[in-house]
């Protein structure tokens, strides 16, 4: 298993960091377990930044959840249930969509969400962060 950094600006208070599990580095569609990469993004209310492609080499849910330590939220089309209650003890929030998604579609909601009145899920992550 690697990670490819691509770019990164650091973590400052009100940004959050999401990774998706993609094929195609477009779309959420794929299933946590069988994933070969999540396409990390750091979200703020001004700016979206791709922080690193995370590559998955090898089928295995304890690697996986450790190189998504510091994700805040990932998204995926299914996860098991004992993978599910590995990246919720590694305190990363999960999101599962039964279809396809748009990444770009997902980032503006978020943005939005930042923007207004974000869910309390996201201000939960925004408060652990500034503390």
């Amino acid at each position: 298993m690697k990670s490819i950094k691509i770019k990164s600006n650091g973590s400052t208070s009100g940004n959050i960091r999401v990774a998706f599990a993609t094929s195609d580095l477009e779309n959420i569609d794929s299933h946590f377990g069988s994933a070969k990469q999540f396409a990390v993004y750091e979200i703020s209310k001004e700016s979206t930044t791709v922080c690193e492609i995370i590559k998955i080499d090898t089928k295995d849910t304890d690697l996986t959840v450790e190189l998504l330590k510091g994700i805040d939220i990932v998204y995926f089309t299914n996860i098991g249930a004992i993978a599910a209650a590995k990246i919720i003890n590694n305190g990363i929030f999960p999101i599962k969509y039964k279809e396809t998604v748009s990444i770009e579609e997902e980032i503006k909601k978020l943005t939005d969400m930042l923007n207004t009145n974000p869910p309390p899920f996201i201000k939960k992550i925004i408060e652990k962060k500034a503390a």
